[in-house]
């Protein structure tokens, strides 16, 4: 059965650490442990914290928001340093990250979804659903855009050729088949099915084939689909045209210096890297993918299975997902790069724990980050 996951409230008095300085690094904040079985004991959840800190502090961040996983549910949430330095407000439970690319298994989710109800075939020419998108030398699939083989030009592989035409809307991009005027004229960069290349524009493609065969705008279906049953009360496109409380400031590092970063729009790459929320609701996306609350586990199972080029080479990337073997158990992945965030999100599936990162900090490296938390978490 679908479980509900409830809201973490978070501990504002007792964990906080040396409120004396308001520099980045200068305080962690950690959520209450619930009841229910997956919190970690006190000393559990201190030495994380600690672990957490050290790393938060080598690397010299601004903000880091935390949420661990357990037994399927949302265990924990910590919280470190500044949202906005110049405000001197800090990461909170409210706090907006950036998804960046963690987008990419929404989309993978919601495309699996239409394939359970029978809505989209993943091995179709995509052109039945948009024929809007030009016809290419060869065919490609929902399949091929899901593991990346697709053969779609990403931002600096090769020439990436913009449709140029004015437009009557305030906010074209809104419609996915419009935002593909971004990148559907480049040709593409290699026969689909023959080689693994990392495309966000082949998720922004399958982003609108998800629109067609669903039969309602991206964001709504994700929307019902995905963020309500998930219990993600915060997770959104990240339209810069609209007003939204607690967005993180970002930061990059020039030298030794740490500047405010780009405000840059990324809602025209929303399947791709367009979304935004709370570090609770990325966790709750992970503990929903954990049940039976998305999708049943024959079809996780297929996106947790890596796939392989047409001449059979192997790859570490499923239908949306990064997926390898850690101790022998399946883990699965993704990262986000993007002006204003770093993110990661890795789980165990079979285990129901996982861990999710986000950070404001351009020059975060949250891989060493996440191997101290889970050197406490498993």
């Amino acid at each position: 059965m679908p479980w509900l996951i409830r809201l973490v409230s978070a501990l504002t008095s007792t964990l906080l650490l040396t409120l004396g300085s308001l520099s980045a690094g200068a305080f962690g904040q950690a959520s209450a442990a619930p009841p229910e079985a997956g919190a970690l004991s006190e000393a559990q959840l201190t030495a994380l914290q600690g672990a957490l800190r050290k790393e938060f502090d080598a690397q010299g961040l601004v903000g880091l928001a935390v949420g661990v996983v357990r037994e399927g549910r949302v265990a924990h949430e910590l919280y470190f340093g500044l949202a906005d330095r110049a405000n001197e407000q800090p990461v909170a439970a409210h706090t907006l990250f950036r998804w960046a690319s963690i987008s990419k298994p929404v989309t993978a989710v919601a495309a699996l979804q239409l394939v359970e109800s029978g809505a989209l075939d993943l091995d179709r020419d995509v052109r039945e659903y948009v024929p809007e998108f030009p016809e290419k030398p060869w065919p490609i699939s929902a399949r091929q855009l899901l593991c990346h083989q697709g053969g779609v030009v990403h931002y600096t592989n090769g020439e990436v050729v913009r449709t140029k035409r004015e437009y009557e809307a305030e906010h074209p991009f809104e419609d996915l088949v419009v935002a593909l005027d971004m990148f559907k004229e480049s040709p593409l960069i290699a026969q689909p099915g023959t080689t693994y290349s990392y495309t966000t524009h082949g998720f922004m493609l399958l982003g609108a084939v998800v629109q067609r065969a669903g039969g309602a705008p991206f964001a709504a279906q994700v929307q019902s689909r995905i963020a309500a049953p998930a219990g993600m009360m915060t997770f959104r496109p990240d339209y810069q045209w609209l007003e939204l409380p607690h967005r993180a400031v970002g930061y990059v590092r020039v030298g030794e210096r740490v500047l405010p970063s780009t405000n840059t729009d990324v809602s025209w790459k929303l399947p791709g890297g367009g979304y935004v929320s709370t570090v609770g609701d990325l966790a709750r996306f992970v503990a929903a993918l954990m049940g039976d609350t998305l999708l049943p586990r024959r079809a996780l199972d297929r996106m947790w299975t890596a796939q392989r080029t047409a001449d059979g080479a192997a790859t570490s990337y499923g239908l949306g997902f990064g997926v390898a073997r850690v101790d022998g158990r399946l883990r699965v992945a993704h990262t986000g790069s993007q002006e204003k965030t770093r993110t990661l999100m890795q789980f165990f599936p079979d285990e129901r724990v996982g861990l999710v990162l986000m950070t404001n900090s351009e020059w975060a490296r949250l891989g060493p980050v996440a191997e101290a938390a889970w050197l406490l978490l498993r």
